[in-house]
């Protein structure tokens, strides 16, 4: 589907949303629901609000919390915790089942799809009677740029004890 049409559809959907919820349907919502849809990243409100503001959006903080929090609710946008107090988002709508690899040090997020695990998934619901819908799976480790930093930081260790012996 391409990207106009998937615009022209989540805004459909979150329009019948506000409705069904007798909530306002302000420009300032659908900003932030374009805005998302233009992207193609892990988000925190913070980023999302401070890039808005940077395209002279005219929308307050208050605004871009409460509208993720709709746009959460009717399903166009998932919210994660990714081990961090701080709690990061990312479209949803069409867009293809994949889970996560964090990094403890730096915070990067990468996505990965491995079709063995909506195997699992469905093996697990038939055995266990559950009609799954979705999972989340998240795998926490050091990336590559943070491993070997982490390496140079623990051999300069190891070199100035040996010095100060």
């Amino acid at each position: 589907m391409s990207e106009q049409k998937t615009n022209e559809l989540v805004r459909k959907i979150f329009e019948a949303y506000l409705e069904n919820k007798n909530l306002r349907k302000t420009p300032e919502r659908f900003a932030i629901l374009e805005e998302i849809y233009s992207r193609n990243d892990h988000f925190d409100v913070e980023t999302l609000y401070i890039h808005m503001k940077n395209q002279k959006y005219r929308v307050s903080r208050a605004t871009v919390y409460n509208t993720l929090e709709l746009l959460v609710s009717c399903d166009l946008v998932t919210k994660h915790q990714f081990g961090k107090n701080m709690a990061q988002f990312e479209k949803s709508y069409g867009y293809r089942q994949h889970d996560h690899v964090i990094c403890i040090e730096c915070g990067k997020v990468v996505e990965f799809c491995d079709p063995r695990i909506h195997q699992i998934q469905t093996m697990v619901g038939d055995l266990l009677k559950f009609d799954i819908k979705h999972h989340s799976l998240n795998l926490y480790g050091f990336c590559s740029d943070c491993s070997v930093a982490r390496k140079v930081s623990e051999n300069a260790a190891t070199a100035a004890k040996l010095q100060a012996n």
